[in-house]
């Protein structure tokens, strides 16, 4: 299943006899909480998903090993996805306010725990208002699903695993590349990158509109990076997060990729690990 889908076809979806469990991840860093621009206006029937407290775990402090955020519990996880109506053999679709990177999680997660039919808007709750699709504020209550999480059904790294990727494959670092080069960091209390990586921010895998590139230039783009067929290749980003996307970038082009979920905010907790700077 290709892991993104357009308006239209969403639309065209969303009009069936049985339509997708539509699910609005809409988040900032920081703020405000996305819960408000759900109330605003959301996509008929979306039901709103919270990342820092239904997609994640509980964050310790200050922030540890499974970093900024850690993937929430199978169960725990179960629970959210019945709440919102999701069902073994039931039609996904998730979406942000624009570029994917933020659904991507539930993806991500959805996949990891089993669930196959999930897949994110592409260019998220903007292209479907910049389409003049309806909005609704009405908050729908649906019936629960039989979701069982059953993880395994994507790939992890842990820390040493991430740490000896570079020797035979290719390990991404998403960050912006000032971020990379320990020029700044704004988020986590240390600069840099784990030795080896390889800077691919992922701003590179959307157009001006926040659509995903098309499958032809994303395998160019990861050519360039040196992930040819066949390689083992893992990304990490900040917390988690944004990596996601990355692994949804690297399935629209046919690659299957490993995520080190805790990323940098992980790695960076234990003082005893290397740490890179510059190119």
């Amino acid at each position: 299943m290709n892991p993104v889908i357009s308006v239209a076809d969403l639309a065209a979806a969303l009009g069936s006899e049985r339509p997708p469990v539509v699910l609005d991840i809409r988040y900032k860093l920081g703020g405000p909480p996305g819960i408000g621009w759900y109330r605003e206006g959301h996509v008929p029937g979306a039901v709103f998903v919270d990342m820092d407290s239904e997609l994640s775990a509980p964050v310790s402090a200050p922030v540890g090993e499974a970093g900024r955020h850690p993937l929430p519990d199978a169960d725990a996880f179960a629970a959210v996805m019945r709440r919102a109506g999701v069902s073994a053999d039931g039609d996904v679709v998730a979406y942000d306010g624009a570029d994917g990177i933020a659904a991507s999680r539930v993806w991500w997660l959805l996949r990891y725990f089993g669930h196959d039919r999930v897949r994110v808007l592409d260019g998220g709750f903007q292209a479907w208002t910049a389409a003049g699709r309806p909005v609704d504020t009405v908050e729908p209550a649906p019936a629960p699903g039989d979701f069982a999480a059953k993880p395994g059904g994507l790939r992890l790294l842990d820390a040493a695993e991430a740490a000896a990727l570079p020797a035979d494959g290719v390990l991404l670092d998403v960050r912006a590349a000032e971020r990379f080069r320990a020029e700044t960091e704004p988020i986590d209390p240390v600069a840099g990158h784990i030795p080896g990586a390889v800077n691919a921010p992922e701003t590179g895998t959307l157009d001006a509109e926040g659509r995903l590139l098309d499958a032809e230039a994303l395998r160019a783009r990861y050519a360039a990076l040196g992930v040819v067929p066949g390689a083992r290749v893992a990304a990490y980003c900040g917390s988690g997060v944004t990596a996601s996307h990355t692994v949804l970038a690297l399935a629209s082009a046919g690659i299957d990729a490993a995520l080190y979920a805790p990323s940098w905010s992980g790695w960076s907790s234990d003082p005893a690990r290397p740490v890179a700077t510059g190119e």
